[in-house]
């Protein structure tokens, strides 16, 4: 019997932290579709997503960085990693965002959750890596499942809007594809956490920089209820998933994270159901599941480093 009700191991709690993680993130796309029915743009939006996690960003990158063991970042390293910052979540949350304004929750997820597929591709291209059929196959089953997803979101949407949304959470998936190729060297060297908090407090910096260039300041000034979903997607669909599936790779490994991960597009269409009331159907589910397998074939050659924020 007390075999029975033995305390989690720690790869139980390793798939814990990353199931919880992989869900408070595929939220974030509901929670900036709700700051939406304020009256705010996209850059605003993203504004105060990066202001209320930049504290705790900082903190984090700071405890890393005074861990015993922990490495000094030369100077071309800190190149890389600003330049990763900037494409991987900078541009890759600002096309996010603006793409939000325009597609549904659901679909914005299955699309994102491609950026597996597109690392091959990049790879193809720009590394002269070989595709196999295996891989081919992959390719097909996914962007047919995104196709199929894409086609129920145009009997509730403009076309022109469906259109232009997809494209834009296209590229935030392929700048974030490009990030982790760019990421594939330093994640081991300065551990994955610690890389993690940098690259998002250096968008942030730019994300700062972008609003004080270009922001509307008279969205600056919404009621009391955006700033808590605001400090809600900073903090507990920015910060806390980034701990949490950090934390869980280094108990589980990341290929067991990244089809633990794999929850997220399907939770993210049950969660817009619930909290935006967007519509799911036996298409939505078909797409999805075309999407995720498609991953999951590219998964088993290809250890996924982390999962999509």
């Amino acid at each position: 019997m007390i075999e029975k009700f033995k305390l989690p191991t720690r790869e139980m709690n390793g798939a814990i932290l990353v199931l919880i993680g992989a869900i408070l993130f595929s939220a974030k796309a509901v929670v900036v579709k709700l700051t939406y029915q304020f009256p705010l743009g996209a850059v605003t939006s993203l504004f105060f997503r990066m202001l209320f996690a930049f504290p705790f960003l900082v903190w984090i990158a700071y405890r890393e960085e005074k861990k015993e063991g922990a490495t000094r970042i030369e100077r071309k390293e800190w190149i890389s990693v600003i330049s990763m910052g900037i494409v991987g979540y900078y541009l890759a949350s600002l096309f996010d965002f603006v793409g939000l304004q325009y597609i549904t929750a659901g679909l914005e997820r299955i699309i994102l959750f491609v950026y597996p597929t597109l690392v091959v591709v990049l790879s193809f291209f720009f590394l002269k890596t070989k595709i196999h059929f295996k891989e081919i196959f992959s390719l097909l089953l996914t962007y047919t499942g995104v196709g199929i997803a894409y086609s129920q979101d145009l009997k509730v949407g403009e076309t022109k809007d469906v259109t232009l949304g997809a494209f834009f959470i296209l590229l935030s998936a392929l700048t974030y594809a490009i990030y982790l190729m760019g990421s594939g060297k330093m994640i081991p060297r300065l551990g994955a956490k610690r890389y993690t908090a940098y690259a998002l407090a250096i968008s942030s910096l730019v994300v700062f920089l972008h609003f004080a260039l270009f922001g509307r300041y008279e969205e600056l000034i919404q009621p009391f209820e955006f700033y808590i979903l605001a400090f809600f997607m900073g903090t507990v669909n920015t910060v806390l998933p980034a701990i949490f599936v950090s934390e869980g790779i280094e108990r589980v490994g990341s290929k067991a994270a990244a089809i633990i991960g794999s929850v997220g597009p399907m939770s993210t269409l049950f969660l817009a159901y619930w909290f935006l009331g967007e519509t799911i159907t036996f298409f939505h589910i078909i797409g999805t599941v075309f999407v995720l397998s498609g991953v999951f074939l590219i998964g088993n050659q290809k250890k996924p480093k982390q999962i999509a924020t």
